[in-house]
């Protein structure tokens, strides 16, 4: 038996675990309205960045309003990301200007780095290496946003042998993960540039 990995935004993922067509899910946010179990294993910070020329970078404590009134380079409508990122800035009572809207997270990083406008992503998109690097983690009010990543499954679902020595390795690996991961974002002081695209 072999695993096979999918990498589809929410709503595609959605309409495969109505139609029970897959073993494990790992969604930002669960989903409402499914007889689902579902299971956080790790954070997933949103962290805002900008082209490491941009006005922003390197200023402390910028204004969540301030950020909002910057041209948003954005993940497409149904997107779990974008949904999280909208939602937040209401209940900042901000609007958004959303200048562009992209189907991948390189491709935001790509349109970002070329001083097209800023964005919210998840941190474990984001490369810490880099001789040149060309974007910035900006200092915030309020952000990053903090997420979850969840492990779902149908709930009368039997998982295979496979899908639960994954499901198993996953949660025992996170811990792990994650503090690796903080440790190497913390050595990069925020504003600094973190990332070339593609890396």
């Amino acid at each position: 038996m072999d695993l096979e990995l999918l990498v589809l935004n929410r709503h595609v993922l959605l309409s495969r675990l109505r139609e029970n067509l897959d073993d494990l899910y790992i969604l930002g946010q669960p989903p409402e309205g499914l007889d689902v179990t579902a299971t956080a294993f790790l954070s997933n910070p949103q962290i805002p960045l900008a082209a490491h020329h941009h006005h922003l970078a390197g200023q402390k404590n910028i204004p969540l309003r301030v950020f909002a009134q910057e041209p948003m380079i954005i993940r497409e409508a149904g997107s779990g990301t974008r949904k999280a990122v909208e939602r937040f800035f209401q209940q900042a009572g901000l609007r958004l200007w959303i200048k562009m809207e992209l189907g991948s997270n390189e491709a935001i990083k790509q349109a970002v780095a070329g001083g097209l406008g800023v964005t919210i992503l998840s941190r474990h998109c984001i490369s810490l290496a880099g001789d040149t690097p060309l974007l910035a983690v900006l200092d915030v009010q309020g952000l990053p946003m903090q997420r979850q990543w969840h492990l779902v499954s149908p709930r009368a679902k039997e998982l295979s042998p496979l899908a639960k020595a994954f499901s198993e390795f996953l949660l025992t690996s996170a811990t792990r993960l994650e503090g690796s991961w903080n440790r190497d974002f913390e050595a990069v002081a925020i504003g600094s540039p973190v990332a070339r695209p593609g890396e």
